[in-house]
């Protein structure tokens, strides 16, 4: 039995989870679960990464608590957010959040240095307005004396291995969301981070998944009492949770939560001037994949909604309520002004009175509006993908928290008119966990993993209604 623990955090939460791998099989154990969100600081919404690394160590204490000593730990985060560090190793900034409104109208000005058709030729990365390149860009206008102080620059998950090893690395499928990693060397661009002005030197040795840092820190070994190597996964949680779509062959994937990312595993980058138009991003994968996606608002806005009526609703009594209303409104769930505003409920109201439909006013139409809305956008990016695969897919994969929302994946099914599998929920877990127990030997390779997580962990099926059966709405 191999036991290793999986760090997995989101923009709400984070959890660390025990991973035991033992005849051909994966059992997961929650060990502590905790809180994450932005906070203000200084006029900018940023993370509080001190107590992200806080809350990991009380997760690593209460092995010790329960008499388990894993092998091995990885944490995975969400993309593109960085710090940067001095000489010294101490923080130059606040881990400023990609919703924080510092990088408006610095896309265009990027696009004046280096053209789109350029820098998407070079890194096939979707065009985003919060990309790290656009946040560096900000930086630099307006903080330059920063960048000139910086020696190691370090995404998320980058900084909190940083904190376990001693080790300043970046992980690559991280690296490749911040637009600057060229999609044929998988090194970083020195072209483009040159022409940019920002300082070469602080960019770190790009490493890839199953790389394995080392032991921890000695001080942090005296504190847990044990020892633990320190094996990277694909620390971009999409990167993570795209390994553990329980498919051999290729499958149009949707990995739910507070984003919705939706793709197809590929082997080479596509580049191309058509999925430029698409604006679909080519993000690194493990094994030398790579994740052609398109990045979609997703359920952060019906969390936000669920803020604006003060939790009073779960996401299950929302679901309910939107199957019985009747309102067929529908929002451009890709639209920035859903990124972040004052109050989620009336940005959606003013967005269907400017567009002249029905304006949703209560819970169940407001949530109703969300989900047709995101539903018609998944049919959409199908759509596209098969354009740009030159393919029709009979299926879609669902992974993550957002697929246990059966009335949104009965809408995938309706608009998409292909079966829909849905599971494994914890797949971000379960990904970061396959990248470790390749490391240690305990899997032989990707292909054997997704075989072990079909027979560990359950799939529903959700088929497409007749078009009788289907509402009215067009998705």
């Amino acid at each position: 039995m191999i036991d290793c623990l999986a760090v997995d955090i989101g923009a709400s939460s984070g959890r660390v989870i025990l991973g035991s791998l033992r005849n051909d099989r994966i059992d997961l154990e929650e060990i502590h679960r905790f809180e994450n969100g932005m906070v203000e600081k200084n006029g900018q919404f940023c993370w509080e990464l001190n107590r992200l690394f806080e809350e990991i160590k009380i997760g690593i204490k209460k092995c010790r608590d329960l008499a388990v000593q894993p092998v091995s730990i990885g944490i995975d985060t969400w993309a593109v957010d960085f710090v940067l560090l001095d000489e010294q190793d101490q923080l130059l900034t606040e881990a400023v959040a990609y919703r924080d409104p510092r990088t408006n109208g610095i896309m265009e000005e990027v696009d004046e240095i280096i053209s789109r058709e350029n820098l998407y030729a070079k890194t096939g990365i979707q065009f985003l307005t919060f990309n790290t390149i656009y946040q560096l860009y900000s930086l630099k206008k307006n903080h330059p004396e920063i960048l000139r102080k910086a020696k190691s620059f370090l995404l998320i998950p980058d900084y909190l291995h940083f904190l376990l090893t001693g080790k300043k690395v970046n992980e690559y499928t991280n690296a490749t969301t911040t637009q600057l990693v060229n999609a044929s060397t998988k090194e970083w661009d020195q072209d483009i981070i040159t022409k940019l002005g920002f300082p070469l030197e602080m960019f770190q040795e790009i490493q890839k998944p199953k790389t394995n840092l080392g032991g921890l820190k000695k001080e942090l070994n005296e504190e847990f009492g044990f020892d633990m190597e320190v094996i990277l996964p694909a620390t971009h949680d999409t990167g993570s949770a795209v390994i553990a779509v329980p498919e051999v062959e290729p499958t149009i994937y949707l990995s739910s939560g507070t984003w919705s990312l939706m793709g197809i595993e590929n082997h080479f980058p596509i580049c191309s001037p058509k999925a430029l138009s698409y604006n679909f991003t080519n993000e690194g994968g493990i094994d030398g994949r790579f994740r052609v996606l398109k990045n979609i608002m997703g359920l952060w806005i019906l969390q936000e909604i669920r803020r604006n009526f003060d939790n009073r609703y779960s996401f299950a009594e929302l679901a309910e309520l939107a199957k019985t209303s009747e309102i067929n409104s529908i929002i451009d769930v890709e639209d920035d002004r859903f990124l972040k505003p004052d109050h989620m409920v009336e940005e959606i109201q003013a967005y269907c009175q400017e567009t002249k439909q029905t304006i949703p006013e209560t819970p169940g139409e407001i949530a109703k509006c969300i989900f047709i809305s995101l539903a018609k956008r998944y049919n959409q990016v199908v759509a596209e993908l098969e354009a740009l695969f030159g393919k029709s897919y009979s299926q879609i994969n669902i992974i993550g928290g957002g697929a246990q929302n059966a009335y949104l994946n009965q809408l995938v099914a309706d608009g998409t008119k292909k079966e829909v599998h849905v599971g494994p929920v914890e797949a971000t877990t379960i990904g970061n966990l396959v990248a470790q127990y390749i490391a240690l030997g305990g899997i032989e390779n990707i292909d054997q993993a997704r075989t072990i997580i079909k027979d560990s962990f359950t799939v529903d099926k959700y088929s497409p209604k007749s078009n009788e059966e289907v509402e009215s709405y067009e998705c």
